[in-house]
């Protein structure tokens, strides 16, 4: 089997998980925010875990190279 990266919307509050993750950052330096969202990224791998979707995942969010 075959797993593939699903990107329907599942979050019943999204805006409210945005607001968390920059709220979680307000205090922090740009280093560290980039520390947190780096741990935070790992975390949520992990919670996945599944290596194909997560490198899959890593392939969508990069920008378009146009």
């Amino acid at each position: 089997m075959t797993a593939t990266l699903d990107t329907t919307p599942r979050l019943k509050r999204p805006d409210d998980i945005y607001q968390a993750l920059m709220d979680a950052q307000k205090a922090m330096t740009a280093h560290e925010a980039d520390l947190f969202r780096a741990r935070l990224v790992l975390l949520l791998a992990n919670q996945v875990g599944d290596d194909a979707v997560v490198l899959a995942a890593i392939a969508a969010a990069r920008p378009d190279p146009s």
